[in-house]
Protein backbone atom coordinates (compact mmCIF):
# COMPACT_ATOMS: atom_id res chain seq x y z
CA UNK A 1 0.00 0.00 0.00
CA UNK A 2 1.21 3.44 -0.39
CA UNK A 3 0.00 6.47 1.96
CA UNK A 4 -0.42 10.24 0.55
CA UNK A 5 -0.95 13.59 1.83
CA UNK A 6 -2.54 15.75 -0.55
CA UNK A 7 -4.21 19.14 -0.41
CA UNK A 8 -5.44 22.24 -2.00
CA UNK A 9 -4.18 25.74 -3.07
CA UNK A 10 -0.82 26.39 -1.10
CA UNK A 11 -0.79 30.54 -1.45
CA UNK A 12 2.72 31.56 0.26
CA UNK A 13 2.65 34.79 -2.05
CA UNK A 14 1.43 38.31 -1.68
CA UNK A 15 0.50 38.41 2.45
CA UNK A 16 2.07 35.28 3.53
CA UNK A 17 5.57 36.21 1.44
CA UNK A 18 5.79 39.50 3.22
CA UNK A 19 5.65 38.03 6.73
CA UNK A 20 8.22 35.50 5.60
CA UNK A 21 12.34 36.22 5.96
CA UNK A 22 13.15 37.62 2.41
CA UNK A 23 9.93 39.50 1.32
CA UNK A 24 9.81 40.74 -2.07
CA UNK A 25 8.96 44.34 -2.30
CA UNK A 26 4.90 44.43 -0.85
CA UNK A 27 3.93 46.97 -4.08
CA UNK A 28 0.75 44.88 -5.73
CA UNK A 29 -1.62 46.62 -8.61
CA UNK A 30 -5.09 45.13 -7.38
CA UNK A 31 -7.77 47.88 -7.41
CA UNK A 32 -8.64 47.58 -3.93
CA UNK A 33 -4.71 48.23 -2.66
CA UNK A 34 -1.55 48.70 -3.76
CA UNK A 35 0.42 47.36 -1.01
CA UNK A 36 0.70 43.30 -0.18
CA UNK A 37 0.59 44.08 3.81
CA UNK A 38 -2.63 45.20 3.96
CA UNK A 39 -3.62 41.68 3.44
CA UNK A 40 -1.42 41.00 6.75
CA UNK A 41 -3.12 43.94 8.19
CA UNK A 42 -6.56 42.38 7.53
CA UNK A 43 -5.32 38.94 9.10
CA UNK A 44 -3.98 40.78 12.29
CA UNK A 45 -7.12 42.87 12.58
CA UNK A 46 -9.20 39.37 13.02
CA UNK A 47 -6.85 36.88 15.10
CA UNK A 48 -4.38 39.19 16.33
CA UNK A 49 -0.56 40.28 15.87
CA UNK A 50 2.01 38.21 13.86
CA UNK A 51 5.15 38.89 14.69
CA UNK A 52 7.27 38.63 11.45
CA UNK A 53 9.66 38.02 9.89
CA UNK A 54 8.08 34.63 11.02
CA UNK A 55 9.89 31.53 10.46
CA UNK A 56 9.94 29.08 7.60
CA UNK A 57 7.54 26.37 9.54
CA UNK A 58 5.52 28.96 10.81
CA UNK A 59 2.70 28.98 7.85
CA UNK A 60 2.57 24.97 8.56
CA UNK A 61 2.06 25.52 12.31
CA UNK A 62 0.10 22.45 13.34
CA UNK A 63 0.04 20.83 10.47
CA UNK A 64 3.93 19.40 10.71
CA UNK A 65 3.24 17.30 13.66
CA UNK A 66 0.23 15.67 11.61
CA UNK A 67 2.71 14.69 8.93
CA UNK A 68 4.91 13.39 11.17
CA UNK A 69 2.33 11.65 12.87
CA UNK A 70 0.80 10.07 9.73
CA UNK A 71 3.83 9.40 7.75
CA UNK A 72 2.95 9.67 4.26
CA UNK A 73 4.96 7.82 1.11
CA UNK A 74 4.34 10.95 -0.52
CA UNK A 75 3.21 14.77 -0.25
CA UNK A 76 1.61 16.02 -2.90
CA UNK A 77 0.12 19.93 -3.37
CA UNK A 78 -0.76 22.64 -5.80
CA UNK A 79 1.32 25.61 -5.39
CA UNK A 80 -0.69 28.77 -6.37
CA UNK A 81 1.88 31.41 -6.61
CA UNK A 82 4.70 32.14 -8.18
CA UNK A 83 8.41 31.94 -7.22
CA UNK A 84 10.06 34.62 -8.58
CA UNK A 85 11.30 38.46 -7.57
CA UNK A 86 10.12 39.76 -11.06
CA UNK A 87 8.44 43.22 -11.16
CA UNK A 88 6.88 42.06 -14.91
CA UNK A 89 3.28 41.39 -13.28
CA UNK A 90 0.85 40.01 -16.29
CA UNK A 91 -1.23 42.99 -17.65
CA UNK A 92 -5.19 42.91 -17.28
CA UNK A 93 -4.90 40.40 -14.85
CA UNK A 94 -6.81 41.54 -11.72
CA UNK A 95 -4.78 39.19 -8.44
CA UNK A 96 -0.96 38.85 -8.64
CA UNK A 97 0.57 36.00 -6.23
CA UNK A 98 4.20 35.94 -5.91
CA UNK A 99 6.95 34.30 -3.25
CA UNK A 100 10.46 35.75 -3.31
CA UNK A 101 12.62 32.57 -4.53
CA UNK A 102 14.58 32.74 -1.25
CA UNK A 103 11.70 31.79 0.94
CA UNK A 104 11.74 28.59 -0.70
CA UNK A 105 12.37 26.81 2.74
CA UNK A 106 9.11 27.03 3.56
CA UNK A 107 8.25 24.53 1.35
CA UNK A 108 10.67 22.07 1.54
CA UNK A 109 10.78 22.32 5.70
CA UNK A 110 6.90 20.38 5.20
CA UNK A 111 9.45 18.07 2.46
CA UNK A 112 7.26 18.36 -0.10
CA UNK A 113 7.75 16.06 -3.07
CA UNK A 114 5.80 17.24 -5.83
CA UNK A 115 4.64 21.39 -6.60
CA UNK A 116 1.89 21.22 -8.80
CA UNK A 117 1.92 24.12 -11.27
CA UNK A 118 -0.69 23.81 -13.39
CA UNK A 119 -3.22 26.75 -12.31
CA UNK A 120 -4.08 29.91 -12.57
CA UNK A 121 -1.47 32.20 -10.55
CA UNK A 122 1.43 30.51 -11.71
CA UNK A 123 2.54 32.91 -14.51
CA UNK A 124 1.20 35.79 -12.22
CA UNK A 125 4.16 37.37 -12.92
CA UNK A 126 4.75 35.95 -16.81
CA UNK A 127 6.83 33.55 -18.41
CA UNK A 128 10.29 34.82 -16.79
CA UNK A 129 8.58 34.37 -13.87
CA UNK A 130 7.18 31.07 -14.57
CA UNK A 131 10.97 30.13 -15.85
CA UNK A 132 12.16 31.40 -12.09
CA UNK A 133 10.08 29.32 -9.74
CA UNK A 134 10.78 25.99 -12.07
CA UNK A 135 14.13 26.51 -11.29
CA UNK A 136 13.91 27.80 -8.31
CA UNK A 137 11.50 24.83 -6.88
CA UNK A 138 14.01 21.90 -8.80
CA UNK A 139 17.28 23.68 -7.00
CA UNK A 140 15.62 22.56 -4.27
CA UNK A 141 14.92 19.65 -4.84
CA UNK A 142 11.46 19.60 -5.58
CA UNK A 143 9.69 17.92 -8.23
CA UNK A 144 7.12 20.03 -10.42
CA UNK A 145 4.22 19.38 -12.68
CA UNK A 146 1.67 20.85 -15.00
CA UNK A 147 4.16 23.75 -16.41
CA UNK A 148 7.32 24.02 -18.21
CA UNK A 149 9.58 25.54 -20.59
CA UNK A 150 7.24 23.84 -23.47
CA UNK A 151 5.02 21.88 -24.06
CA UNK A 152 6.57 18.86 -23.79
CA UNK A 153 8.18 19.61 -20.49
CA UNK A 154 4.66 20.94 -19.11
CA UNK A 155 2.65 17.31 -20.22
CA UNK A 156 5.73 15.28 -18.55
CA UNK A 157 4.91 13.86 -15.17
CA UNK A 158 6.36 14.00 -11.61
CA UNK A 159 7.45 10.79 -10.71
CA UNK A 160 7.85 9.43 -7.29
CA UNK A 161 9.57 6.06 -6.06
CA UNK A 162 6.92 3.69 -4.46
CA UNK A 163 8.03 1.66 -1.23
CA UNK A 164 7.57 -1.18 -2.75
CA UNK A 165 8.41 -0.79 -5.87
CA UNK A 166 6.75 0.55 -9.10
CA UNK A 167 6.32 4.45 -10.33
CA UNK A 168 3.96 7.33 -9.10
CA UNK A 169 2.85 9.55 -11.78
CA UNK A 170 1.35 12.63 -10.87
CA UNK A 171 0.09 14.31 -14.43
CA UNK A 172 -1.38 18.35 -13.38
CA UNK A 173 -3.56 20.19 -16.09
CA UNK A 174 -5.16 23.73 -15.96
CA UNK A 175 -8.64 24.33 -16.99
CA UNK A 176 -9.77 27.40 -18.62
CA UNK A 177 -13.03 26.91 -15.86
CA UNK A 178 -10.76 27.96 -13.01
CA UNK A 179 -9.76 31.39 -14.62
CA UNK A 180 -6.65 30.05 -16.49
CA UNK A 181 -6.01 32.12 -19.75
CA UNK A 182 -5.89 30.42 -22.86
CA UNK A 183 -2.81 32.43 -23.59
CA UNK A 184 -0.53 30.56 -20.67
CA UNK A 185 -0.63 27.27 -22.82
CA UNK A 186 2.47 25.90 -23.01
CA UNK A 187 3.94 25.63 -26.77
CA UNK A 188 6.64 24.08 -28.73
CA UNK A 189 8.51 26.63 -27.83
CA UNK A 190 6.60 28.36 -25.33
CA UNK A 191 6.47 28.33 -21.70
CA UNK A 192 3.28 27.54 -20.05
CA UNK A 193 0.98 25.47 -18.37
CA UNK A 194 -0.59 22.18 -19.26
CA UNK A 195 -3.69 24.09 -20.16
CA UNK A 196 -7.18 21.85 -20.78
CA UNK A 197 -9.13 23.24 -23.37
CA UNK A 198 -12.36 21.45 -22.11
CA UNK A 199 -13.32 19.84 -19.64
CA UNK A 200 -14.73 16.55 -21.89
CA UNK A 201 -14.69 13.31 -22.73
CA UNK A 202 -12.55 14.05 -25.66
CA UNK A 203 -9.73 15.81 -23.49
CA UNK A 204 -9.97 12.83 -20.88
CA UNK A 205 -9.25 10.73 -23.75
CA UNK A 206 -6.21 12.50 -25.28
CA UNK A 207 -4.53 12.50 -21.65
CA UNK A 208 -5.35 8.99 -21.14
CA UNK A 209 -2.90 8.46 -24.25
CA UNK A 210 -0.22 10.04 -22.43
CA UNK A 211 -0.69 8.11 -19.52
CA UNK A 212 -0.50 5.02 -21.62
CA UNK A 213 3.28 6.22 -22.57
CA UNK A 214 4.22 5.55 -19.31
CA UNK A 215 2.32 3.78 -16.74
CA UNK A 216 2.76 0.47 -16.29
CA UNK A 217 1.43 -2.41 -14.32
CA UNK A 218 2.63 -1.75 -10.21
CA UNK A 219 2.58 1.99 -11.36
CA UNK A 220 -0.12 4.21 -10.25
CA UNK A 221 -1.27 7.57 -11.08
CA UNK A 222 -2.62 10.83 -10.03
CA UNK A 223 -4.61 13.46 -12.26
CA UNK A 224 -4.07 16.87 -10.51
CA UNK A 225 -6.80 19.62 -12.13
CA UNK A 226 -7.54 22.59 -11.22
CA UNK A 227 -11.35 22.78 -12.62
CA UNK A 228 -14.14 24.98 -11.78
CA UNK A 229 -15.30 28.07 -10.05
CA UNK A 230 -14.04 29.32 -6.55
CA UNK A 231 -17.39 29.29 -4.84
CA UNK A 232 -20.20 26.97 -4.55
CA UNK A 233 -20.23 23.47 -3.34
CA UNK A 234 -22.02 21.95 -7.29
CA UNK A 235 -19.89 20.18 -9.20
CA UNK A 236 -20.80 20.38 -12.88
CA UNK A 237 -21.58 17.24 -15.05
CA UNK A 238 -18.61 18.08 -16.91
CA UNK A 239 -16.63 17.72 -13.92
CA UNK A 240 -18.27 14.39 -13.21
CA UNK A 241 -17.88 12.69 -16.61
CA UNK A 242 -14.43 14.13 -16.78
CA UNK A 243 -13.41 13.04 -13.63
CA UNK A 244 -15.35 9.30 -14.23
CA UNK A 245 -13.07 8.98 -17.53
CA UNK A 246 -9.67 9.82 -16.03
CA UNK A 247 -10.34 6.70 -13.71
CA UNK A 248 -11.85 4.79 -16.43
CA UNK A 249 -8.19 5.27 -18.09
CA UNK A 250 -6.77 4.29 -16.13
CA UNK A 251 -5.78 6.80 -13.54
CA UNK A 252 -6.10 5.95 -9.51
CA UNK A 253 -7.27 9.18 -7.83
CA UNK A 254 -8.70 12.60 -9.47
CA UNK A 255 -6.89 15.35 -7.28
CA UNK A 256 -9.36 18.71 -7.90
CA UNK A 257 -8.84 22.24 -6.85
CA UNK A 258 -9.44 25.57 -7.51
CA UNK A 259 -12.21 25.80 -5.13
CA UNK A 260 -11.75 28.40 -1.71
CA UNK A 261 -13.49 25.14 0.13
CA UNK A 262 -13.87 22.22 0.37
CA UNK A 263 -16.42 20.34 -2.53
CA UNK A 264 -17.98 16.57 -2.61
CA UNK A 265 -15.95 13.40 -2.60
CA UNK A 266 -16.37 10.19 -4.24
CA UNK A 267 -15.29 7.01 -5.30
CA UNK A 268 -15.95 5.66 -8.45
CA UNK A 269 -14.89 2.38 -9.63
CA UNK A 270 -13.12 1.47 -5.89
CA UNK A 271 -10.84 5.00 -7.06
CA UNK A 272 -10.92 8.08 -4.96
CA UNK A 273 -12.21 11.17 -6.86
CA UNK A 274 -11.58 14.45 -4.83
CA UNK A 275 -13.83 17.74 -6.59
CA UNK A 276 -12.31 20.43 -5.08
CA UNK A 277 -9.61 20.02 -2.09
CA UNK A 278 -10.58 24.01 -1.08
CA UNK A 279 -7.84 26.27 0.14
CA UNK A 280 -4.79 25.34 2.68
CA UNK A 281 -2.22 27.83 2.80
CA UNK A 282 -3.21 31.65 2.37
CA UNK A 283 -3.18 35.30 3.19
CA UNK A 284 -7.53 35.28 2.69
CA UNK A 285 -8.37 36.28 6.48
CA UNK A 286 -10.43 39.29 7.12
CA UNK A 287 -12.23 39.79 3.47
CA UNK A 288 -15.34 39.27 3.74
CA UNK A 289 -18.15 38.30 1.95
CA UNK A 290 -18.10 34.74 1.51
CA UNK A 291 -18.08 33.67 5.38
CA UNK A 292 -20.72 31.21 5.21
CA UNK A 293 -18.11 28.92 3.24
CA UNK A 294 -16.10 28.81 5.67
CA UNK A 295 -12.90 29.02 3.81
CA UNK A 296 -10.68 29.18 7.14
CA UNK A 297 -11.63 25.61 7.54
CA UNK A 298 -9.40 23.46 5.67
CA UNK A 299 -8.17 19.62 5.05
CA UNK A 300 -5.43 17.63 4.97
CA UNK A 301 -6.22 14.63 2.73
CA UNK A 302 -4.36 11.43 3.87
CA UNK A 303 -5.76 8.48 1.50
CA UNK A 304 -4.24 4.78 1.69
CA UNK A 305 -4.28 3.08 -2.16
CA UNK A 306 -3.51 -0.39 -2.58
CA UNK A 307 -0.38 -0.74 -4.01
CA UNK A 308 -1.03 -3.40 -6.75
CA UNK A 309 -4.15 -1.60 -8.34
CA UNK A 310 -4.42 1.61 -6.64
CA UNK A 311 -7.99 0.96 -5.23
CA UNK A 312 -8.47 3.19 -2.13
CA UNK A 313 -8.50 1.62 1.20
CA UNK A 314 -8.91 4.31 3.54
CA UNK A 315 -9.53 8.02 3.16
CA UNK A 316 -8.21 10.43 7.03
CA UNK A 317 -8.72 14.07 6.86
CA UNK A 318 -7.35 16.01 9.53
CA UNK A 319 -9.34 19.75 9.75
CA UNK A 320 -7.08 22.48 10.37
CA UNK A 321 -8.15 26.41 10.37
CA UNK A 322 -5.98 28.98 9.84
CA UNK A 323 -5.52 31.72 11.91
CA UNK A 324 -2.81 34.23 11.97
CA UNK A 325 -1.97 33.00 8.64
CA UNK A 326 -0.68 29.55 10.31
CA UNK A 327 -2.33 26.34 9.98
CA UNK A 328 -3.97 25.34 13.62
CA UNK A 329 -5.95 22.08 14.50
CA UNK A 330 -9.58 22.24 14.34
CA UNK A 331 -11.92 22.74 17.57
CA UNK A 332 -14.57 20.05 17.90
CA UNK A 333 -17.08 22.33 16.59
CA UNK A 334 -15.59 23.17 13.34
CA UNK A 335 -14.83 19.76 12.85
CA UNK A 336 -17.81 18.87 13.16
CA UNK A 337 -19.05 21.87 11.01
CA UNK A 338 -16.98 20.13 8.05
CA UNK A 339 -18.19 16.50 8.72
CA UNK A 340 -21.33 17.69 8.20
CA UNK A 341 -21.17 19.58 5.52
CA UNK A 342 -18.47 17.10 3.51
CA UNK A 343 -21.84 14.61 4.62
CA UNK A 344 -24.24 17.24 2.60
CA UNK A 345 -22.68 17.62 0.14
CA UNK A 346 -21.26 14.25 -1.09
CA UNK A 347 -24.40 12.22 -0.29
CA UNK A 348 -25.58 12.52 -3.75
CA UNK A 349 -22.22 10.51 -4.48
CA UNK A 350 -22.83 7.73 -2.28
CA UNK A 351 -20.30 9.13 0.14
CA UNK A 352 -20.40 9.16 3.57
CA UNK A 353 -17.92 10.71 6.28
CA UNK A 354 -17.58 9.71 9.71
CA UNK A 355 -16.24 11.36 13.00
CA UNK A 356 -13.41 9.54 14.25
CA UNK A 357 -12.22 9.19 18.09
CA UNK A 358 -8.81 11.21 17.16
CA UNK A 359 -10.54 13.91 16.15
CA UNK A 360 -10.28 13.12 12.12
CA UNK A 361 -13.04 12.38 9.48
CA UNK A 362 -12.85 9.31 7.60
CA UNK A 363 -14.82 8.37 4.71
CA UNK A 364 -16.87 5.10 4.60
CA UNK A 365 -15.73 2.78 2.05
Amino acid sequence: MIKLFLCGDVMTGRGVDQILPHPNPGGIHESCTQNARAYVELAEQLCGPISSPVGFSYVWGDALAELERIAPDARIINLETSVTGSETYWKGKEVHYRMHPDNVACLTCARIDVCVLANNHVLDYGRTGLLETVDTLRSAGLKTAGAGRNLAEARQPATLGMPGGGTLFVFAFASASSGVPASWAAGKQRAGVNFVREISEAQAAEIAQLLQQVKSSGDLAIASVHWGSNWGFAVSSEQIRFAHALIEAGFDVVHGHSSHHVRPIEVYRNKLVLYGCGDFIDDYEGITGYEAFRDDLVLMYFPTLAAENGELMELRMTPMQIRRMKLNRASSDDTSWLRDTLQRISTEFGTRVDLANDGTLVLSI
